[in-house]
């Protein structure tokens, strides 16, 4: 069984790289796991523990899902909290001109519902994860840390492939392993 997840993998550049040193810097009194710069990615389904076999379907699924979508973008704009302001669980960046982004996670989701996996019943709402917050000691000055960024175009990001992941917990965080990539390539004609 390996854990598993659907993702596209996100290079962050210089800008995106400062305003989460400033985030981390302000917000040092806090219990706030950071995601790791290299690990940063845009989830499109999470599977999780997940054998062999059913592994090889998902493949196929996000494989069958990819020929022929082509290459986009989207932008990283924007900063935010997931729950609210008095009760904040993550700290995100958003997602815009995502229409592609949108069809290709709806492709996914029904390639991978039809290959029998149970899939999440809910609107997906693109966003990367900046951090995972335990504790904030004083909200407010949270909300002010973040809506400095509130309106901030980040970054492009060029979306050529998909990835499947496996995600594996150990204690300094999770490691995620590259277990397939599939390119997003156009049907020429």
């Amino acid at each position: 069984m390996k854990r598993i997840f659907i993702a596209v993998k996100i290079e962050p550049d210089a800008v995106l790289i400062r305003m989460i040193s400033s985030l981390r810097s302000n917000l040092a009194n806090d219990r706030i796991t950071w995601v790791d710069p290299s690990n940063m990615h845009l989830t499109l389904a999470f599977l999780g523990d997940t054998d062999d076999e059913r592994i090889k379907a998902a493949g196929i699924a996000v494989s069958q899902s990819c020929s022929g979508f082509g290459e986009f973008s989207f932008r990283l704009s924007g900063t935010g909290v997931f729950k609210n302001f008095r009760d904040p669980r993550v700290i995100w960046t958003g997602i815009e001109d995502s229409e592609n982004l949108a069809r290709l996670n709806d492709l996914i989701m029904k390639r991978l519902k039809d290959a029998g996996f149970k899939i999440e019943d809910r609107p997906f709402k693109p966003h990367l994860t900046l951090g995972r917050i335990k504790f904030v000691k004083d909200p407010d000055m949270l909300k002010i840390a973040l809506e400095k960024y509130s309106k901030t175009d980040f970054q492009k990001v060029p979306v050529k492939e998909v990835i499947l992941y496996e995600s594996i917990l150990k204690q300094t965080g999770p490691v995620y392993k590259i277990l397939s990539t599939y390119d997003l390539i156009s049907v020429s004609g």
